[in-house]
C-alpha cells in the first residue's frame, strides 16, 4: 500500500472513524495515484491510523475501509466484507418475511462508494466512485460466490470531481435480468422494475415507516402524494384503509402502483390515481383525509438554493395540513441531505403555528437498518420522517 500522512492536527477524525480524509488533511499526495489505489494513513511519527482507497487529488483524496494494518486488499477481502453485511440483513430483516434488502451501504459497511440492493434472487449494482469501479471485478466476483444471485444489474451514478456530474452506467452485468421482478417486504408482494424504476426500483430506505403505518390506517381515506409505485398505499390496505388516492408525475408508477395493490388481493376501484404535479393537485384539492403521505423526492439537491427548497417542503406541507382531518395522521417525510432533522422539525413546526393546528409527534424514523451509517459519518444522513397526529383547535 502506498503510505500517505497526516498532518498531526488533522488525525482527530480518523482516530475518531470519520470514513473520508480531505487533501489538506494529507501533508504530501504523489504524483500519479490512480482512483483506487489502496493506500495506507500513516501520521507524522508514522504510526498506522487507517486503510482506504485513493480517490482525488481534490476535496476527499482518500475513503477509508478499514483499521487493520495487515489486512490485504484481496478477493478475499471483499469476501468478506459483503459476508459480514449480508448476516446482518439475514439476522434483522430477513426474519420479517423480506427479501429485498440493501445488502451494501457504501461507508456504512466499510465499501465506500458501493450500494447493493437485493430484490429476491437479483442484485442491482452502483459504483458511486472512481476508485471503488476501480475493484469492479473484486466486487462483481464476491457478490456472484457470497450471494449467488441469479442475475445482476448496474445501476451506476460515478461521480467526477472534474465536472460534479455523474457518469451514467446502466445494463445487465450477469444473468437475464426480467422487466419486472416479484418480491416480498414484510409479507407483502411488490412488483419492481430495477431497470427503469427510480433509484435501484424500489425505495428499500422506507421500508420500516411503511410497515409503521399499518396501525393508523383502518377505516381512513388516504391521500398518498409523491406515491410513486405504491408501497405506502399497499401497506394502508394492510391497514385496513378505507380508500387511496395515488399522485405521481409519472403514470407507468401508479399503473405498477395499482398492480402492487392487485397482487395482494386487495380491491383496486378502493384506488384512484392522479398524475400530476402533487404541488398543483394539492392546491386544486378540496376534499378532506383522514391520513396524509408526504413522500417528496429531494428538493434541496445544492445548498445554494437551499431556500427555494424549503419553500417547497412549506408548501406541501401547509397544504396538506389544511386537508387534514381533526384526529389526522400526517407522514412527513425528506431525503434532502442539506435539510437535517432538526431543521426539518423546525420547519414543519412554523408552518404549523401559521395553520393554527397542533401537532404531536407520534413517531420519528432516519435510515432503515439495511442503511447503516457510521457513528462519526454526520453526511451520511439524509432520510428523516415524522408521524403527526393533528388536533385544530
Amino acid at each position: 500500500m502506498i503510505p500517505l500522512v497526516v498532518k498531526k492536527e488533522k488525525i482527530g477524525p480518523i482516530i475518531g472513524r470519520h470514513p473520508w480524509v480531505y487533501s489538506k488533511a494529507l501533508l504530501y499526495i504523489p504524483e500519479g495515484l490512480s482512483p483506487g489505489e489502496p493506500v495506507k494513513l500513516i501520521d507524522e511519527r508514522g504510526r498506522f491510523l487507517a486503510t482506504g482507497y485513493f480517490n482525488s487529488y481534490s476535496q476527499i483524496s482518500v475513503r477509508i475501509w478499514g483499521y487493520e494494518e495487515d489486512e490485504a486488499i484481496d478477493p478475499n477481502f471483499f469476501r468478506r466484507r459483503i459476508s459480514e453485511a449480508l448476516s446482518i440483513r439475514k439476522k434483522y430483516v430477513e426474519k420479517g418475511n423480506t427479501n429485498a434488502y440493501r445488502v451494501i451501504n457504501s461507508e456504512g459497511d466499510f465499501l465506500p462508494g458501493l450500494v447493493v440492493d437485493k430484490y429476491g434472487e437479483y442484485l442491482v449494482v452502483q459504483f458511486h466512485t472512481k476508485g471503488m469501479e476501480y475493484w469492479r471485478k473484486n466486487v462483481i466476483s464476491a457478490l456472484m460466490e457470497v450471494i449467488k444471485p441469479k442475475g445482476i444489474y448496474e445501476r451506476s451514478e460515478i461521480y467526477s470531481t472534474s465536472d460534479g456530474k455523474p457518469e451514467e452506467k446502466n445494463g445487465p452485468i450477469v444473468g437475464k435480468i426480467p422487466d419486472l421482478i416479484k418480491v416480498k417486504e414484510n409479507g407483502l408482494d411488490f412488483l419492481v422494475d430495477i431497470k427503469r424504476g427510480q433509484k435501484t426500483g424500489f425505495f428499500l430506505d422506507q421500508r420500516d415507516k411503511r410497515n409503521a403505518l399499518r396501525k393508523y390506517v383502518k377505516g381512513a381515506r388516504v391521500l398518498n402524494c409523491f406515491s410513486y409505485t405504491g408501497g405506502f398505499a399497499v401497506y394502508a390496505f394492510a391497514g385496513g384503509a378505507e380508500s387511496v388516492i395515488n399522485i405521481d408525475t409519472s403514470q407507468d408508477a401508479l399503473e405498477l402502483a395499482k398492480e402492487n395493490v392487485k397482487l395482494n388481493g386487495f380491491k383496486t376501484e378502493k384506488v384512484e390515481n392522479i398524475k400530476g404535479d402533487v404541488k398543483k393537485v394539492l392546491t386544486s384539492q378540496d376534499e378532506s383525509y383522514d391520513v396524509i403521505i408526504l413522500d417528496p423526492p429531494a428538493f434541496i439537491k445544492d445548498r445554494r438554493k437551499k431556500e427555494r427548497g424549503l419553500a417547497g417542503y412549506k408548501y406541501i406541507n401547509k397544504r396538506a395540513m389544511e386537508l387534514l382531518n381533526k384526529n389526522g395522521l400526517l407522514v412527513t417525510c425528506s431525503c434532502s441531505y442539506h435539510l437535517n432533522l432538526q431543521e426539518f422539525r423546525y420547519l414543519i413546526t412554523e408552518v404549523a403555528a401559521n395553520a393554527r393546528s397542533s401537532f404531536r409527534i407520534l413517531e420519528v424514523f432516519t435510515h432503515g437498518l439495511d442503511h447503516p451509517v457510521p457513528l462519526p459519518f454526520i453526511e451520511g444522513e439524509y432520510l428523516k420522517c415524522f408521524f403527526l397526529r393533528c388536533s385544530k383547535n
